[in-house]
């Protein structure tokens, strides 16, 4: 027998063994279709795989940069490369924050020595001997003092060889108040001009309570850049399982069917890692189903293998639409009143409540829910009554208090939130703007509302830059206005799903801007007129 025929196990016989006992070894793979050793091998082939598309070890060949998560990466490498303070970047369990912290380790430039914190629970004096032991200083023996002093010097002498050093620090959450402020410390090791260490903390949401508490108030001070990992919003969950199957080398779209979408996009709840356990194990049910698409019972099979749950339902998700479009409702009512004065209070109210019952009707039939950015709200709604009216120089403590309460909120919203612009008033109006707010803390609360007292010129005479950063723009008044806006948003994705629905429903015209254009705007009337009381 030639070469050319022999078996495959007599091609793994060792010299000397008889063909018919060498061992039964499965043929090697082509070199032109490699597959890596898999425990998904079984239905790799059958998808036209290389390897498995959802692994939930962080692996950059997958990394996707949709959902502001490329955005994200680039505004953490310009933070690092700025090379001052602290940076901090939290999210939910699975949310994606160690792919982060991968990409970034990746992308850094080659000048940037990068140091990794895996274990949280360290002691103080224990993480000064885990950082000297990643900058390969033998100094176990050492006291924490000496420590300290051989970690300056290293720094030191690799600051003046041009190189910059980053400490990425994760599960910042679980570390003690005492190893948080140990590190804060190390960043009191600096030049005249410079950080000689860079920090970067990847926590869960807690991390931030923790930083609240007053013993570490000085290093939240040092944080300069805070970031948030978004969960990933339905309308892009098809687009990032295309991204996963294409890095793991599938040429044609793999069909997952709307309602497999529905039940993944519903039990996951956005969390990254739970979409990619849920997805691997429907790819296992429908290979052994011999289907060459995903469909619903193939994912209610996978959701029935893991321990996860779809999210809760109760009658306040029913409702968050029809409250979020009362609230519209009341913002045009108000509206209605200002601009057309001269109408008899009975034909306004007439007019609003008609259309209350049309957009309540149509809100009340979607089929999806929507629930709001950041609280479900769960107050009944109820048709709005007329627009009490009031001299224009009553008191408007309503109207004070969310003016205070809207710049307290303001100060802890990231520079790129988004939130939805949905009323403006003459800012000497505050007679309408208090029975407006009075209305809407019966329909919804006011937790999400939030007003602002801004100068008329502040569009027209911000930088372009300011200008080229808003979503959406609106004409400037000439005068000072009361700006109202509802909800803070982490994707533009999601802001844009509940602007669209409400700008469906609404007549008035509601408007996408983020938390620093509004800040912009709160400078501009310092500066221009000190003495108009801002809050």
């Amino acid at each position: 027998m030639s070469a050319a025929t022999h078996t495959p196990a007599q091609a793994h016989a060792a010299p000397g063994m008889p063909p018919e006992l060498a061992p039964d070894f499965p043929p090697s793979n082509p070199p032109s279709k490699p597959y890596a050793p898999s425990p998904h091998g079984m239905y790799l082939r059958h998808f036209g795989l290389r390897t498995a598309p959802f692994g939930i070890t962080p692996d950059p060949a997958f990394f996707y940069p949709g959902n502001t998560r490329g955005e994200l990466l680039d505004a953490l490498l310009y933070a690092v490369t700025q090379g001052e303070g602290i940076i901090k970047l939290t999210g939910e369990v699975g949310s994606g924050k160690t792919m982060l912290c991968r990409m970034l380790a990746e992308r850094l430039p080659p000048h940037v020595d990068v140091l990794y914190l895996l274990n949280p629970s360290l002691a103080p004096d224990e993480v000064l001997h885990a950082i000297a032991a990643e900058l390969g200083l033998a100094l176990d023996e050492r006291r924490a003092d000496a420590v300290l002093r051989a970690l300056h010097g290293e720094l030191i002498n690799r600051h003046a060889a041009g190189r910059q050093v980053l400490l990425l620090a994760e599960e910042a959450q679980a570390m003690p108040i005492d190893t948080l402020e140990a590190l804060r410390l190390l960043t009191n090791l600096e030049t005249a001009s410079h950080k000689l260490l860079q920090i970067v903390l990847f926590g869960q949401p807690e991390l931030q309570r923790t930083l609240d508490l007053p013993q570490l108030r000085q290093l939240k001070e040092r944080i300069t850049h805070s970031f948030t990992a978004p969960r990933l919003p339905p309308a892009l969950l098809n687009d990032y399982l295309a991204c996963r199957l294409t890095a793991a080398g599938r040429a044609a779209p793999l069909l997952f069917t709307p309602a497999a979408l529905r039940q993944l996009a519903r039990t996951s709840q956005g969390i990254v890692r739970r979409i990619n356990i849920l997805a691997d194990k429907a790819l296992l049910a429908a290979y052994a189903d011999d289907a060459q698409h995903i469909a619903a019972r193939h994912m209610l099979l996978a959701i029935a293998d893991s321990s996860f749950r779809p999210a809760p339902w109760h009658p306040g998700k029913l409702l968050a639409g029809a409250l979020i479009a009362l609230m519209l409702l009341l913002a045009a009512a108000l509206l209605w009143q200002w601009w057309a004065p001269g109408r008899s209070g009975a034909t306004a109210t007439t007019g609003v409540t008609k259309t209350a019952a049309t957009m309540l009707a149509a809100a009340a039939a979607r089929t999806a829910p929507l629930a709001p950015p950041t609280t479900t709200a769960s107050t009944q709604a109820s048709t709005p009554a007329a627009l009490p009216q009031m001299p224009a120089s009553a008191p408007a403590p309503l109207l004070d208090s969310s003016l205070a309460e809207s710049h307290i909120w303001l100060a802890r919203q990231g520079a790129q939130q988004l939130t939805l612009h949905i009323a403006n008033l003459p800012a000497t109006d505050t007679a309408a703007a208090e029975a407006f707010l009075q209305q809407a803390r019966l329909a919804i609360g006011l937790h999400d509302l939030h007003v602002f007292r801004l100068p008329g010129a502040a569009l027209a005479d911000a930088s372009k830059e300011a200008q080229e950063r808003r979503l959406e723009g609106a004409a400037a008044s000439a005068a000072p206005r009361l700006a109202f806006v509802y909800g803070s948003f982490a994707d533009l994705a999601s802001a844009k799903a509940v602007w669209a629905r409400l700008a469906g429903a609404s007549q008035q015209k509601i408007l996408l801007s983020n938390i620093d254009h509004i800040r912009t705007e709160m400078k501009t009337i310092v500066v221009e007129n000190p003495r108009r009381g801002a809050p």
